[in-house]
């Protein structure tokens, strides 16, 4: 059986969507993919960047390197907890419902513990 794009409920093969507000909610999400793209690549190349060039100034300059770090990782799990935008293998697999309840939390975890890693420093220094 084909599977709603957005919820992931079986459907009869002539239909792309259970119901119009599957339907009304994909249209929202593909738009808010559209409208926010730029922004989300920008925010996450500084990110996944910063967060190895921050360990890399780990080595030398244990503070700076520490809040680079885990500031870049805590902004990525916030970004992805704003802007909850899965990959299309994940959408492909889950539907969109369930992949952005995934990618929210792993949000929440790469947030934690960029929480967790500048936290550190109030207890090593």
């Amino acid at each position: 059986m084909k599977k709603c794009e957005y919820c992931a409920k079986e459907i009869s093969y002539h239909q792309q969507y259970c119901g119009d507000d599957c339907h009304r909610r994909a249209n929202q999400y593909y738009e808010n993919c559209d409208r926010f793209s730029k922004l989300f690549m920008g925010v996450n190349v500084v990110c996944v960047f910063g967060i190895p060039a921050g360990l890399f100034i780990l080595s030398v300059v244990k503070i700076v390197g520490a809040v680079i770090a885990g500031g870049s990782c805590a902004m990525l799990g916030l970004m992805l907890l704003i802007f909850p935008f899965p990959t299309e293998g994940m959408v492909k697999k889950f539907g969109i419902k369930k992949a952005r309840s995934v990618t929210r939390i792993v949000g929440i975890a790469c947030f934690a513990l960029g929480l967790l890693i500048v936290g550190m420093l109030a207890f090593l220094f």
